[in-house]
């Protein structure tokens, strides 16, 4: 029996790929291990090469297995996703250590130099690496849209949407194994199903997702605001088993920056939008990711930024600045002149305004009962979290009590709050 650590980097779209490719190791009798230092035969790195801090930190992974290769604690060492999609031809050059390298797609390929054979009729099948009450549902590989700042669609390819048999599928075996939770995921929610049936098919899934036994939550992830699916919010209404939650990257206020980021989509659209949301579906919890220091920010472009986030009032909200990408059309015809200085100013600016928010939300919640799903334990409690926050990215609520079970449900009544987690206590 060989043994396979896969080390897996970047978004939640690598883990899914991960998980696909242990089950067909698994079947094949390979021992499995992630994300770990033990001594194994062969190391597979599925690596991320979005940004540059994401670049580094795959580079930095890669050269740590090399010394651990060199010193003899593994056989063999291979490099899949976007990173070697992205940059193989540079990577063989710089890395002659690294055994082979697979492209973001080479599922197919990697299973075929371990001399394993592809099993079809696993292809729904996947080893769970999340808390096993929570998983992600891949819906679509690759992008159509053209971002000046994003190199996905190079990277990735265009967009090819999952077939609406292969998800339930896959759904149901995720519900056998004891998920609980679904995040829907995809580089674009909004175009689900346009390549396969001419129109979203997002709310007719949820449809299907609701009837599934064993699933309790449904989040959405990456709704992109241009033709965004409308329709979905009046699946939160009358769906029991959705989340009153939407993941969607406005990334910039201003017309100015918008056009240069070229994402057709206007302010007054994104306005338009966020009152519709809150409007169908008042109890929302809006989740965005903003990007400062694009070019075409000049000071008054990023105070549109500023009284945006402040009016808009997002319960959740990342930021980034903004990376200077080859292979994307900023790199190519945009020079990026904000220092890096100034970028991170802004970020702060931002994000010292979104904790205002967010602290007060968190304490209009005190006094209030909730649903939270917990997902671990820790020395003097449990963590959970309700149907506004997703795993490892938003809000969480800690819950004294010794006698909790990992991914149940309870009854949590809120007693305190700060910035960004909930106190409570479970209700009889």
């Amino acid at each position: 029996m060989q043994s396979v650590n896969i080390i897996t980097l970047g978004c939640s779209k690598n883990t899914v790929d991960s998980e696909h490719l242990a089950r067909q190791l698994q079947a094949m009798g390979y021992k499995l291990l992630f994300d770990s230092e033990s001594f194994t035969d062969v190391v597979i790195i599925n690596t991320c090469g979005f940004i540059h801090d994401a670049k580094q930190e795959s580079i930095d992974t890669i050269l740590h297995a090399v010394q651990a290769k060199n010193a003899g604690k593994i056989k063999k060492l291979y490099v899949m996703g976007c990173l070697s999609q992205r940059y193989a031809n540079e990577l063989r050059d710089e890395i002659p250590e690294v055994d082979s390298f697979f492209g973001a797609r080479g599922f197919a390929d990697i299973l075929h130099e371990l001399q394993v054979e592809t099993q079809t009729n696993l292809l729904q099948e996947r080893v769970i690496t999340t808390p096993k009450h929570l998983a992600y549902l891949k819906l679509a590989e690759g992008c159509n849209r053209s971002c000046a700042f994003c190199a996905i669609p190079s990277i990735r390819g265009g967009y090819v949407s999952e077939s609406m048999e292969h998800i339930l599928a896959e759904a149901r075996f995720l519900a056998q194994q004891g998920v609980k939770e679904l995040s829907l995921i995809a580089q674009d929610l909004s175009f689900f199903g346009y390549d396969l049936y001419k129109r979203n098919m997002l709310a007719e899934l949820l449809e299907q997702l609701q009837t599934i036994d064993g699933i309790e939550w449904i989040r959405l992830h990456y709704l992109y605001p241009n033709n965004f699916p409308k329709e979905v919010l009046d699946s939160m209404n009358h769906l029991s088993k959705v989340c009153h939650y939407i993941d969607i990257p406005f990334q910039h206020a201003s017309d100015v920056v918008l056009k240069k980021m070229r994402r057709s989509f206007s302010e007054q659209e994104t306005f338009a939008l966020m009152e519709e949301m809150k409007t169908k579906v008042p109890d929302i919890a809006v989740r965005t990711t903003l990007i400062v220091g694009h070019p075409g920010e000049n000071d008054k472009e990023f105070q549109k930024l500023v009284d945006f986030v402040q009016q808009a009032e997002f319960d959740r909200l990342g930021v980034f600045t903004y990376s200077h990408e080859e292979g994307t059309y900023a790199g190519e015809h945009y020079k990026d002149t904000i220092p890096e200085s100034v970028k991170q100013e802004r970020q702060e600016i931002i994000m010292n305004i979104q904790q205002e928010i967010s602290l007060r939300k968190n304490q209009n919640r005190v006094g209030q009962t909730y649903s939270v799903l917990i997902d671990r334990q820790e020395d003097d409690g449990f963590v959970g979290r309700t149907q506004y926050d997703a795993y490892e990215v938003d809000n969480e609520v800690f819950i004294k009590s010794k006698n909790l079970q990992v991914g149940n449900f309870y009854s949590v009544k809120i007693t305190d709050a700060d910035v960004y987690d909930l106190i409570g206590t479970v209700q009889d």
